[in-house]
Order: C-alpha cells, then sequence, then structure tokens
C-alpha cells in the first residue's frame, strides 16, 4: 500500500506520485503488500525535519526515515524474487518531499515540478531500500539504478523526460544526453 499526504500547499499529482511509488517497488521486487508513506511538506516543515535529523540548515529536497533499522540493498530479502512463502510483509518507511525546493531543482534541471519529485520520491524509495550514494561506487549503483528506473517509468507511462543526476557529480550534474 502507498499512501501519499500532501501537507505542502503545493498541487501535486498524487495519483502519479503513487502510481510511481508501485512501479519503482514492483521493478525491484518487493512484496505488493508492503507499505510506503510519501509525504510533501511546505519549506518550513521539511526545514525543521532537516535540522532536527541531519543537524543541517534550511530545507532540503528529499528525507528517507526507513521504519527498519537494517541497511543496504539486503535488507528487504524477504521481499525481493525468490524469497521464501509466507514471510512477513515490509513497512519500509516514509518518503518527504518538499515541492517548494524541487520547483527551484526542476528549473535549473530543465524539466518539470512533476518530472523533479518523481525524481526526488524515486530515490527517496532506494534509500528506503538500503541504497546510498556516500562513496563513489555507491553513488554509481544508486544513480544509474535510478536512472534506469525512472526510463522505465518514462516509457511506460508516456510522461516527461526526467533529466537524472550523473554518478560522480554529487547530483550537480543532469544527464541531457540521456533523457530518462
Amino acid at each position: 500500500m502507498i499512501e501519499i499526504n500532501n501537507e505542502s500547499g503545493v498541487a501535486v499529482d498524487e495519483a502519479a506520485l503513487a502510481g510511481l511509488g508501485r512501479f519503482v517497488l514492483d521493478a525491484m521486487g518487493i512484496d505488493p503488500l508492503a507499505e510506503l508513506s510519501v509525504v510533501l511538506l511546505d519549506t518550513e516543515a521539511m526545514t525543521a525535519l532537516h535540522v532536527q535529523w541531519m543537524d543541517l540548515p534550511g530545507p532540503t529536497d528529499v528525507m528517507a526515515f526507513p521504519m527498519d533499522a537494517e541497511e543496504g540493498p539486503d535488507r528487504f530479502e524477504g521481499s525481493h524474487p525468490g524469497a521464501e512463502a509466507g514471510e512477513p510483509q515490509a513497512l519500509l518507511g516514509d518518503v518527504v518531499l518538499c515541492p517548494e525546493v524541487a520547483q527551484e531543482q526542476a528549473k535549473s534541471a530543465g524539466h518539470s515540478l512533476e518530472s523533479e519529485l518523481h525524481l526526488l520520491c524515486t530515490h527517496g524509495i532506494l534509500h528506503l531500500l538500503g541504497y546510498d550514494h556516500g562513496e563513489p561506487d555507491e553513488e554509481r549503483e544508486m544513480f544509474e539504478l535510478q536512472a534506469d528506473l525512472l526510463r522505465d517509468w518514462v516509457a511506460q507511462t508516456g510522461r516527461a523526460p526526467i533529466r537524472t543526476p550523473r554518478a560522480g557529480t554529487g547530483g550537480g550534474v543532469r544527464d541531457g544526453a540521456r533523457h530518462t
């Protein structure tokens, strides 16, 4: 189940975000009964979370709050293809997005707010699944997977292209040659 809670005051296509979430979880082999929450907050609320949890000033674009203390891509082994039948379903956690920050990033990236929110939501889900980008090899793996998922999402839904961050740039350079 995917729950969308928009507290941001910005109109977004909540059904599309839920559809994207389902698409990403399905592509990753996560059990359809796994629960995911996507929360959209205004700048003030996102700033408070960013300060509280990351001890960093100002708002950020996306934060992920996993419900499971385990980390790494194998933390949902029982939910991936080939898992034993009857294993417990996963409560993934929360992806928190800030549309106001995403809007600024969308302008810089040269795509729509919806495209940026889809990128950020996918990024947050991958964090919930244990992916990270703190080390160069982790960043390459995560950003390539993110780009592949978004390219497949765009192909399946006919949505506008999403310019994904290039690995090795700290997310600062978007891929203009290969639109996903």
